[in-house]
């Protein structure tokens, strides 16, 4: 009798990679078991034995997420000579990362999961953390700013990073909803066309 193969080694990271580009298309709630099982090429039983959970898979694809997708987006704000140029290269790497023709348009992280419905409140708030921490950064560009002496101390940089970062999930939404590159270079240029305002003087 022939012996049979070994089989196949499981390629754990390629698998999550795969989980993560259903859960960036489609949400948590709109991604079934058979879109992860289907796109990850394993059984149900075997993705729990592997991730424990649909939501245990998809805190770990957020990971993939945060680290590996969009790098450029947030490596534009330390990376800036000024506060101000940082901000600005951040919502046009945000134009390019949420416009890519091989990958979902627009942030998991914003779209993944908004609804909160039943099963699905570990997931949202889970993001909801994501983006307050999204926040967090941009604030706190800011204040190294006005450490620097590029803005006055009279600054509200928690209002300044609420409103970037709201621009940022509108700009999100929009190119799910099919938005080109260029308008939303043309978001982030009306953007910016406020940071005198918002940054001269308290608000």
């Amino acid at each position: 009798m022939a012996q049979r193969g070994r089989p196949r080694e499981f390629d754990r990271d390629a698998a999550l990679a795969r989980a993560m580009e259903i859960f960036w298309a489609k949400g948590y709630e709109g991604a079934s078991m058979a879109d992860l099982t289907g796109a990850m090429g394993i059984n149900a039983p075997s993705l729990y034995a592997a991730f424990g959970s649909k939501a245990e898979l998809f805190t770990e694809a957020v990971e993939v997420y945060r680290t590996k997708i969009g790098t450029d987006i947030w490596g534009a704000l330390p990376e800036a000579a000024t506060v101000r140029e940082g901000f600005a290269n951040f919502l046009k790497e945000t134009a390019l990362a949420y416009t890519h023709d091989d990958q979902p348009h627009g942030c998991l992280i914003v779209l993944g999961a908004l609804h909160g419905e039943p099963g699905s409140e570990a997931a949202c708030a889970l993001l909801r953390r994501q983006r307050l921490e999204n926040v967090t950064q941009l604030r706190e560009r800011l204040e190294r700013g006005v450490r620097e002496g590029e803005l006055p101390a009279s600054v509200d940089c928690q209002q300044v990073a609420e409103f970037y970062a709201t621009v940022q999930h509108g700009m999100s939404i929009t190119a799910r909803d099919g938005a080109t590159v260029e308008a939303l270079m043309k978001t982030a240029d009306a953007a910016m066309a406020a940071w005198d305002a918002l940054t001269s003087h308290a608000a």
